[in-house]
């Protein structure tokens, strides 16, 4: 079996190692424009030695960002300011992805050092939401949405197609579809969120209608030799997860079948009932299961951190990739010090030339 520091490859992008940036918030964009810090912090993350670096959550329009301070892909200029971050992760060695989504009713929120909640009616920071139904989250995001029209939901897929056309051009190698989190495509999926009579929802076929409609036309326009992947919420933990679980295995097989090539396992968040046990690798069982039901490559993240425990998972066919986060921010070289714990023979790979010289040459003077 592979282990976390053999290299893996999907159509045509290899990746040095199998650790995975995970896509996280930094909410310092401007306008959607990123910043100095976003250049900073993922040029960092790339020369630490991941061999996979994911930009955070991008909307494909100014509704569509969570805060006013996240990055968006909805009009050129944006997407040319992504293209110095691009080289620089390319330059560090690794591989460059970018997450892509629509917040839905979570739209329009302070950033989380700024309450974490709805942005206050009447205050210019603010936009409408749009959602499947007129449903609010609840708690510090009671702001109700907009129902959408068929007009809406089709202006959204062509943002979702036009946002991976400019990341195709400005040179990511991998794309994520943000298909979870309580976000827009999660909230068609939900009955907790969409209470639609039309043919987006009610049943299964028609919950899933959006995000199939949506992945098969950013198909269309993304490269056959760059992956395609999808974060989805495959479980609320709310009282019915095996009725879910069994309705995201029969997804992500028509995710298969329409083109996916890599899953990332995660949760729905769309109810503020459910009950999450959380705990270290939580996640990593049921991605081991839909790994196994649907034959497709998958990842998780979720409280994963220890070298030996994420090279577990690899080595005991639970995942193929390893996505962390905050065990990243806290040591951007990770890798390296993971590779030297597991005994990983020449662990210098993980990290550019000019570091593994004076790390390893000069280890034992």
């Amino acid at each position: 079996m592979p282990t976390l520091f053999d290299p893996f490859t999907l159509k045509g992008v290899t990746l040095r190692n199998r650790v995975v940036v995970s896509p996280m918030c930094q909410y310092m964009a401007e306008e959607g424009f990123v910043t100095e810090w976003h250049r900073v912090h993922l040029a960092g993350l790339a020369r630490g030695g991941s061999g996979l670096v994911m930009v955070e959550a991008t909307g494909v329009s100014p509704e569509g960002r969570i805060t006013p301070g996240c990055t968006g892909l909805w009009n050129d200029a944006q997407a040319e300011a992504f293209a110095p971050i691009v080289r620089s992760i390319k330059v560090a060695g690794a591989v460059p992805g970018i997450q892509i989504g629509h917040a839905g009713r979570k739209a329009s929120a302070n950033r989380p050092w700024e309450g974490d909640d709805h942005i206050a009616e009447g205050d210019s920071r603010g936009w409408e939401t749009i959602a499947p139904s007129a449903v609010a989250v609840g708690g510090g995001l009671g702001k109700v949405p907009r129902a959408m029209t068929k007009a809406d939901i089709d202006r959204v897929r062509r943002d979702f197609v036009a946002a991976a056309v400019r990341a195709r051009d400005v040179g990511f190698q991998w794309l994520l579809l943000h298909f979870a989190h309580g976000y827009l495509a999660q909230e068609f999926l939900s009955g907790h969120s969409n209470h639609r009579q039309d043919e987006y929802g009610g049943s299964f076929e028609n919950r899933s209608r959006f995000l199939m409609e949506t992945l098969a036309a950013v198909r269309k326009v993304w490269p056959e030799d760059r992956p395609l992947a999808a974060r989805l919420g495959v479980i609320e933990f709310d009282g019915r997860d095996e009725e879910t679980l069994s309705e995201s295995i029969e997804l992500v097989r028509r995710f298969k079948g329409e083109g996916l090539d890599h899953l990332d396992v995660s949760l729905g968040f769309s109810t503020l009932n459910a009950k999450i046990p959380w705990g270290p690798a939580f996640m990593a069982p049921v991605a081991g299961r839909l790994r196994g039901e649907t034959g497709l490559p998958t990842s998780t993240s979720w409280y994963i951190s220890e070298p030996e425990q994420a090279n577990g998972l690899i080595r005991d066919g639970k995942l193929d990739l390893v996505m962390l986060g905050r065990p990243l921010l806290e040591n951007p070289h990770w890798p390296y010090t993971a590779a030297r714990k597991l005994g990983v023979d020449k662990a210098a790979w993980t990290l550019p030339a000019p570091y593994a010289h004076w790390l390893e040459r000069y280890r034992s003077a």
